[in-house]
């Protein structure tokens, strides 16, 4: 049994084999929280303190054009799962208005 822990450690922290499967199955539970939240008709409503701060930093360090872009993505919480699924999961380091750095940094701090 602890072989096989270390084997599976191994796997998801040293290597990318595991990245994919993480990352789609992630994006299933996503998807399956979503189509619940549609069907009962409830949505959670939060406030996140830490997107205000974020995007507050961000400003400094943002264009224009990528300032309206982050503005876009975090208009509702759904775009904005959207964009981390399709922008911070995997091997996706390119995004046609921010830059790579600044889409590290906002996958990252988000």
């Amino acid at each position: 049994m602890a072989v096989l822990a270390a084997v599976i450690y191994y796997l998801a922290t040293k290597t990318d084999k595991l990245d994919q499967p993480i990352a789609q199955t992630e994006a299933l539970l996503n998807k399956i929280e979503r189509k619940l939240d549609a069907m009962t008709g409830t949505q959670i409503i939060r406030i996140d303190q830490k997107r205000a701060k974020l995007r507050s930093s961000l400003a400094e360090r943002l264009s224009d054009p990528e300032l309206q872009e982050l503005n876009r993505v975090l208009q509702t919480p759904d775009t904005f799962a959207d964009f981390k699924d399709h922008y911070c999961k995997g091997n996706v380091v390119s995004h046609p208005v921010f830059s790579k750095d600044n889409l590290l940094f906002i996958c990252d701090n988000f």
